[in-house]
């Protein structure tokens, strides 16, 4: 499932096993090729949480967590970052980072 963080509290979106937050903007060309993949990957993976956070909206969010290029992956695991990735990847690089 596929959150766009609106108005939502940041740490009730990531209290699920696995989520990938994904930093991105809508201006951003590589954000927007990532974001077809994640779509794809989303509609296979019932299990996967996706919360997007549009840097843009969002300035504090991105500085706390130290986003300076986009776009730029988060993997929580039982709310705490696992891994993270800055720049595009197809959805088997994906598949793969999340294992």
């Amino acid at each position: 499932m596929i959150t766009y963080l609106k108005k939502e509290n940041f740490d009730d979106l990531i209290n699920d096993k696995k989520v990938i937050v994904d930093f991105y903007a809508d201006w951003c060309g590589p954000c927007n090729m990532l974001a077809e993949q994640i779509e794809e990957l989303d509609s296979e993976d019932a299990n996967l949480n996706i919360v997007k956070i549009n840097v843009d909206e969002h300035p504090l969010l991105a500085q706390k967590y130290g986003v300076m290029s986009i776009p730029h992956l988060l993997l929580y695991n039982n709310n705490k970052v696992e891994k993270t990735h800055i720049g595009f990847m197809n959805k088997d690089e994906i598949e793969e980072w999340i294992k």
